[in-house]
């Protein structure tokens, strides 16, 4: 065996210059910011709530903001990038036919219930993703991540060398499998809590992290408290309140008066107006994201790939991202970020163009048309206005004689109902989890991804794209990959299953007293290195 240490192909190496903010001092000019301070509370404010705790169960981002604090993983990513790193795990070694991982775990770590973490703890957690008899098989919920990645046909066996090591066995090599591992659904959870809460247990998270959960007000705030106990030591923070906050105008004003210090998906009209408030700075990077606007394949009359077609022509998504990303964000034409390797800036999108909307829409035999567009109660950051986007769809699919009746619903209730199919349309979007291709487009739009839950909310299914993105998974040279990637973006864009919208700038605001907060390009929000200079 040979022990790897994985790197994960880089973003864009200018992600890590962009990230930071011009740093204002007005308020801590007296503060000595290379000593780090403990103590505080910190209050996020942000759009939404979260769904569940589970991480093991959830795919949504307000969901994991407050799980990337409350569990680790064996591996993790770095705090600036997509390099994967030792957590739970302190190394670990691939076979060199890329069959066997073997991981040795840490020592003397506790969860926040005062279990041990060790071999038992981690088979515990994937068997209860992998094995169909187990106890906890299901319970809480389906395994969205797990199922709609094939985890379970990926994995042979998963078994305790001793104590401190355990083994995952595969059934064929899987390029991102140890970039997977770092995802949340991957998370380690108590057992003993799990096995205490059952289906309450994504409303009484126990994880290993630098913080542990305390109490869940749901539509108004979620509060997690720094563990003593930390293997590394204990974060800076005392304490953090993710409060959700649904307007974003609101969010805005609550951070000029100060009672938050982070905010997240700012309207891009404000931007400019925080840049100028000496109490407020802002930080800006790239997004790993896309926002889209998902046609349901299985749904009279999008079945019809010239409907498909025709809906990508009818709708102008240069004047979308001009008018409702306030120049944050870039008109999309692949499913993949252009900052991610495997992009194909050589597919030519489908041009703005009514009259040729109207020709296919004729060649199909579709008239009369009236569709349910779901939009998006809560703002995303790929994606700050999604009941706007969804009227401006709307007057676009006007000109071309299609009518359209949108739907909204309560976040957790709007997921559930376009994993089932429940729309003919759809706006969702995605943020990167772990820095590979097959994370957007295995995930969102493999044929195997369509089963219910379904992640992929196109319920596209497409044999030629399979057959790309299983090639791709099971190769190991990047370069090969990355040209699979490129082909897999010309089949999607030949289908047109969505019509991809933007990719967008995140931009966080926060008081000019929080030190050490960064973006980290897969949206994670780790707060074990902030602390308040104040």
């Amino acid at each position: 065996m040979n022990i790897s240490k994985i790197l994960i192909l880089p973003i864009l190496a200018s992600f890590l210059f962009a990230c930071g903010a011009e740093e204002k001092q007005t308020e801590t000019k007296r503060i000595d910011l290379s000593k780090p301070k403990t103590g505080g509370v910190l209050v996020f404010g942000r759009g939404g709530d979260s769904v569940g705790l589970d991480p093991s169960k959830e795919t949504d981002g307000e969901s994991m903001k407050v799980c990337d604090n409350i569990y680790e993983n064996l591996v993790t990513y770095v705090k600036e990038g997509t390099e994967i790193i030792p957590s739970l795990a302190t190394s670990w070694q691939i076979s060199e036919d890329g069959l066997e991982y073997v991981f040795t775990l840490r020592q003397g770590v506790k969860f926040h219930d005062g279990t041990d973490f060790n071999a038992e703890a981690v088979l515990f957690n994937f068997n209860r993703m992998y094995d169909k008899n187990h106890p906890f098989y299901n319970v809480g919920g389906t395994n969205k991540y797990w199922d709609n990645m094939g985890m379970s046909k990926i994995i042979k066996e998963i078994s305790k060398v001793d104590e401190f090591t355990v083994k995952f066995t595969l059934n064929f090599p899987e390029a991102p499998f140890l970039a997977n591992l770092g995802m949340n659904f991957a998370s380690i959870s108590s057992p003993t809590a799990i096995q205490k809460f059952g289906d309450d247990y994504n409303k009484n998270p126990v994880g290993t992290g630098p913080f542990k959960f305390v109490e869940w007000v749901k539509d108004a705030r979620i509060v997690i408290d720094a563990n003593e106990n930390h293997w590394n030591g204990r974060p800076y923070l005392d304490r953090v309140i993710f409060r959700t906050i649904p307007e974003n105008n609101v969010r805005f004003l609550e951070l000029k008066k100060g009672t938050i210090a982070i905010m997240d998906l700012p309207n891009p009209d404000d931007i400019p107006l925080m840049e100028k408030d000496s109490k407020i700075k802002v930080q800006k990077a790239p997004g790993l994201n896309v926002g889209y606007f998902a046609l349901n394949c299985e749904k009279k009359p999008f079945d019809d790939v010239r409907v498909r077609r025709a809906m990508n022509y009818a709708i102008n998504k240069k004047n979308i991202v001009e008018y409702l990303y306030g120049g944050l964000g870039v008109v999309a034409k692949n499913p993949l970020p252009p900052t991610m390797w495997g992009y194909n800036d050589l597919v030519v999108d489908y041009e703005y163009n009514p009259e040729k909307a109207k020709e296919l829409l004729a060649e199909a035999g579709v008239k009369d048309l009236t569709i349910s567009l779901y939009a998006m109660p809560v703002p995303r950051p790929y994606m700050p206005e999604g009941v706007k986007v969804a009227q401006a769809i709307q007057s676009d699919l006007q000109k071309v004689g299609i009518n359209s009746e949108i739907v909204q619903r309560e976040w957790g209730t709007y997921l559930d109902e376009t994993e089932h199919g429940k729309h003919d349309a759809c706006l969702l979007g995605w943020s990167g989890d772990n820095g590979d291709p097959d994370n957007f487009l295995y995930i969102l739009l493999d044929k195997t991804a369509t089963t219910p839950p379904a992640q992929n909310v196109a319920f596209y299914k497409s044999d030629e794209l399979h057959e790309v993105l299983v090639k791709a998974k099971r190769e190991t040279d990047p370069k090969v990959r990355a040209e699979l990637y490129k082909e897999a973006c010309l089949i999607v864009k030949k289908d047109a299953p969505w019509v991809p919208i933007a990719h967008s700038l995140v931009v966080v605001p926060m008081q000019n007293f929080v030190q050490g907060f960064t973006i980290h390009p897969l949206n994670k929000v780790y707060l074990r290195d902030v602390w308040l200079a104040k």
